[in-house]
C-alpha cells in the first residue's frame, strides 16, 4: 500500500487555516482586506463574545456575482492575480485565495452579496465539516456581508488556545485600527455585543487624516507628533513621528505601512531605532504612524501567509532612506516649532482654525517691558562687546566658572542682537537660576524651565559630532601634561589606538606599564575633569574593540565626552550666560533632549499656572 496520499480538501484547508486563522482578529483582518480590495468606502464590523460567537463584516464594495459565490469559498481561488507577473507586483491586500476557504473549514460561514442596487442578492453558506456549499437568493444592497459564527466549533483543541473575551476583542480592535489608519478615505464602524465602540468617518484632506490619527492613536500622540513627507529616488515616506519625549514603555503605538499594507519588518524597525538612538531614553520605545510608498515590483509581499512581513529588493537603500528621513525630521524640531505646535493644540475649540485666542500676549517681567533697549537688560556682556568695550568672548571669560560657548560658535549671543526690538525668542529670556540646576526663563507663553546640564550636554555633543564629521576635533595642548594611573589593559589600548585618540582630540603617551601622560584634550572640553574624561573614553574604546567597530560607535564615545564638557549642577551662571545657553539651544539640533533621551526643557503656560492658583475660577 502506498505511504504517500493526497490530503482531503477539508484537511488541506484546515492546515491552511492553521497558518491564516490564529484567532478572531485573523478572520477580521482577512475579511476587511477583501472588502477594501473590492473598492468599499464603508465597512461595518459587528462581533459578539470577542468574535468567537459571531463576526459580521458588511461593505459597499463591488460585490460578487452569483456564479462566483461558491467558487469564492474554494481554496486558491482569487480574482486578484492571474499570472506570475501579477504575483511579482502585487497591488492588492489579499491575493492568495486561501482566506475564505480556510475560515469556512473552521467555522460556520455565510457570504451574501449583490453586484448592483436592485437588491437581488445571493447567499452561499458552508459549515466546515464536508465543505459543501449551499446557494440561495437573499436580498442585499450592492456590496457583500460575510458572517462567521462559532469559530473553531469543529476543532476544539484549537478553541482551547483562545484567551478571554476581552483579550480576543482587544486583538480584533487593534486590527480594525490598523486598517483604519491605512485607508483614510474609508468609513469604519465597530460594535461589540451590541454596543457601539468606534465610528470613524472617511475623508482624504490633511485635517481629516489628522482627525483619524487622533481618534485611533489618541489626541496626546497628535499633540506631540511631527509631520513629514519626503520623496527621493522613487521612494516616498510620509506620516507622523512622535517627539522623543512622547516615548512609550512598550512598542504599542507603532504603525508602519508599505504601499498601504500594515507590516512588521526587522529592517524597518532597525532603521527607526537608529534614527531615535540619540534622543530616546534607555528602554523606551518611539511612537509613529508612517507610510512608505515604493514600486510594487521592488517589494515581495508573499513572504508569509499572514502577509505581515515583506522583503525589499534593495534593503540597504530602503533602510538608509527611512533612517535619514526620520533622523533629519527629528533633528529639525526646534523649540520654536515645538512651542507653536503646543499653542495650536491648546487653542480653545471655539476658536476658528485661522484665529488666535483673544487672550492678550503675556507681558515680560511684570506689567511693562523694561525701559530702554531690552538687549541691555538681558545681554549686558554682549552689549559691551558690541560697543567695543570687551571682546566677543566676554561671556566665556565671566568671573564665574559657568557656561562657556564653544570655540566653534564664538558669538552665541551676538546672533540674537539682530532680532527686531520687542521680538521674544522661543525660549524667552532668563530671569533666575534655581538651586544651581535649573534656568527659569520667561517667554510669550509663560515659564520655561531648563535643565542646564542636560541642555549644555546636547549642545556640546552636537558640536562635537559636527567637528568630527568635518575631519577632526580641534585639540588644546596642556601646558603641564597630566599623569594618569591606569590598568595595563587601558595603557595598551591607548598605545594601540593613537590615531583614534588623535581624531577625538586627545594625545596620550604611555609612560609605563600602568601609566599614561595626557598631553592634549579637545578644546571644546576645556575645564573638564581630565583624568575621569580619559578613563571613560578608554572604557568606551575597550568595550567596542576594533577600529572598524569603533566607527559605528563613535557617537557613543562623543556622547561620553560631551557629558564631561557640560556645565555641572551647582554652577552659578550670570543672566548673560543663561541667555547665551538659551540662544544656543534654539540653534542646536535635537536640543529638546539630552544625549540620554531626557528632556532638556519644559513649558508651564500661563493657563497652567493660573490653574495651580485657581485664578479665574
Amino acid at each position: 500500500m502506498s505511504k504517500i496520499k493526497l490530503l482531503s480538501p477539508r484537511l488541506a484547508n484546515q492546515i491552511a487555516a492553521g497558518e491564516v486563522v490564529e484567532r478572531p482578529s485573523s478572520v477580521i483582518k482577512e475579511l476587511l482586506e477583501n472588502s477594501l480590495d473590492a473598492g468599499a468606502t464603508r465597512l461595518d464590523v459587528e462581533v459578539e463574545d470577542g468574535g468567537v460567537k459571531l463576526m459580521r463584516v458588511r461593505d459597499n464594495g463591488s460585490g460578487i456575482d452569483r456564479e462566483d459565490l461558491a467558487l469564492a469559498l474554494s481554496r486558491h481561488a482569487t480574482s486578484k492575480i492571474t499570472d506570475l507577473d501579477d504575483l511579482e507586483a502585487v497591488a492588492t491586500l489579499g491575493f492568495r485565495g486561501e482566506a475564505l476557504a480556510s475560515i469556512s473549514s473552521v467555522a460556520r460561514l455565510a457570504l451574501t452579496s449583490a453586484t448592483d442596487e436592485n437588491g437581488a442578492g445571493w447567499q452561499v453558506t458552508a459549515a466546515g465539516r464536508d465543505m459543501e456549499t449551499e446557494l440561495a437568493p437573499a436580498p442585499h444592497p450592492q456590496g457583500a456581508t460575510v458572517e462567521v459564527r462559532d469559530l473553531f466549533f469543529n476543532t476544539p483543541a484549537r478553541r482551547k488556545f483562545l484567551r478571554t473575551e476581552k483579550t480576543e476583542f482587544n486583538h480584533l480592535e487593534d486590527v480594525v485600527k490598523r486598517l483604519a489608519l491605512s485607508r483614510y478615505d474609508v468609513s469604519f464602524s465597530l460594535r461589540h455585543n451590541g454596543r457601539a465602540i468606534h465610528s470613524w468617518r472617511g475623508g482624504a484632506s490633511q485635517a481629516e487624516r489628522e482627525r483619524r490619527v487622533s481618534q485611533v492613536c489618541g489626541p496626546a500622540f497628535m499633540d506631540n507628533a511631527v509631520h513629514l513627507d519626503i520623496e527621493r529616488a522613487g521612494l516616498r515616506l510620509w506620516g507622523w513621528v512622535a517627539l522623543p519625549t512622547f516615548s512609550r514603555s512598550q512598542a504599542d503605538l507603532q504603525h508602519f505601512y508599505v504601499n498601504g499594507r500594515a507590516i512588521r519588518d526587522k529592517l524597518v524597525s532597525h532603521a527607526v531605532r537608529q534614527a531615535y538612538q540619540d534622543v530616546l531614553y534607555h528602554g523606551r520605545h518611539p511612537a509613529f504612524v508612517l507610510y512608505l510608498e515604493v514600486d510594487p515590483a521592488t517589494v515581495d509581499v508573499n513572504v508569509h501567509p499572514t502577509k505581515h512581513e515583506v522583503r525589499f529588493r534593495d534593503g540597504r537603500t530602503v533602510h538608509n532612506f527611512i533612517f535619514s528621513s526620520l533622523h533629519h525630521a527629528l533633528a529639525e524640531v526646534s523649540p520654536g516649532e515645538r512651542l507653536e505646535r503646543q499653542t495650536q493644540m491648546a487653542r480653545p475649540h471655539n476658536d476658528a482654525p485661522g484665529q488666535m485666542s483673544q487672550q492678550a500676549p503675556m507681558p515680560l517681567a511684570g506689567a511693562a517691558r523694561p525701559a530702554g533697549d531690552w538687549r541691555q537688560n538681558y545681554f549686558p556682556a554682549a552689549m559691551q562687546a558690541a560697543d567695543g568695550e570687551t571682546t566677543n568672548n566676554a561671556v566665556a571669560e565671566a568671573p564665574t566658572p559657568g557656561y562657556r560657548p564653544a570655540a566653534a560658535n564664538p558669538q552665541p549671543v551676538m546672533a540674537d542682537l539682530s532680532s527686531a526690538e520687542g521680538e521674544i525668542p522661543p525660549l524667552g529670556f532668563a530671569i533666575a537660576q534655581l538651586k544651581g540646576i535649573y534656568i527659569l526663563a520667561e517667554n510669550a507663553q509663560g515659564l520655561i524651565i531648563v535643565d542646564m546640564h542636560a541642555a549644555h550636554e546636547r549642545i556640546t555633543y552636537e558640536r562635537m559630532k559636527t567637528a568630527f564629521a568635518g575631519g577632526s576635533i580641534q585639540a588644546q595642548p596642556l601646558l603641564v601634561p597630566v599623569t594618569l594611573a591606569v590598568s595595563e589593559k587601558e595603557a595598551a589600548c591607548a598605545e594601540e589606538h593613537p590615531d583614534t585618540f588623535a581624531t577625538l582630540g586627545f594625545e596620550l603617551q604611555r609612560a609605563g606599564p600602568e601609566s599614561l601622560l595626557i598631553r592634549q584634550i579637545p578644546s571644546i572640553l576645556h575645564g573638564a575633569k581630565v583624568d575621569q574624561l580619559v578613563r571613560d573614553v578608554l572604557s568606551d574604546i575597550i568595550e567596542h574593540g576594533s577600529s572598524e567597530r569603533l566607527a559605528h560607535h563613535v557617537n557613543e564615545i562623543l556622547s561620553t565626552m560631551a557629558c564631561h564638557g557640560s556645565v555641572r549642577a551647582n554652577r552659578k551662571l550670570t543672566i548673560a550666560e543663561m541667555n547665551a545657553l538659551l540662544r544656543d539651544m534654539e540653534a542646536t539640533e535635537r536640543s529638546g533632549q539630552c544625549n540620554h533621551g531626557r528632556p532638556t526643557w519644559t513649558l508651564q503656560s500661563l493657563d497652567e499656572l493660573d490653574k495651580l492658583f485657581m485664578r479665574g475660577q
